[in-house]
């Protein structure tokens, strides 16, 4: 199993992901994607969808981005994200939440590069990133760099 899979998309060369799961991926490597990278090259320079680099992004950008989101809820909404690294039910974040969190330099990068409409990203991320931050943190805590690389 890889990363791709794990958050419900492919990492075949040529396979179209949703801009909601591209959004996912981007909020987690912003970083990483904003600049240059093995993330940055997986998923192309102008992030059309298609895989393109056979090494893939490494454990130590997965980590870094999904430290990077959680730290961004400190502190008015930590315990959001919290629920969804702990072991019990995820709460939902709601889409003017979310903007707050993520900024709006970070909100108008991720239109840019799904197509979608500010509205529709929001409450896209609202529903997918929960789930996706849940299934990174299988074991109720942020995995480390090198957890993540045997994933990726």
């Amino acid at each position: 199993m890889n990363l791709f899979s794990l958050l419900g998309g492919s990492s075949r060369g040529g396979t179209r992901i949703s801009p909601t799961m591209l959004a996912v991926l981007g909020v987690l490597a912003y970083r990483t994607l904003k600049g240059k990278g093995r993330l940055a090259d997986l998923l192309g320079t102008g992030l059309a969808g298609s895989a393109g680099s056979p090494s893939g992004p490494n454990g130590a950008e997965w980590s870094g981005g999904l430290a990077d989101l959680l730290a961004r809820f400190r502190p008015k909404h930590e315990s959001t994200a919290q629920s969804w690294v702990s072991k019990g039910p995820n709460r939902s974040v709601d889409p003017h939440e979310l903007e707050e969190v993520l900024g709006e330099e970070r909100i108008q990068w991720l239109v840019e590069q799904t197509g979608t409409s500010k509205d529709e990203l929001l409450v896209g991320l609202s529903k997918a990133l929960p789930e996706a931050v849940d299934k990174l943190t299988p074991d109720g805590r942020v995995p480390t760099a090198e957890e993540l690389e045997r994933l990726g």
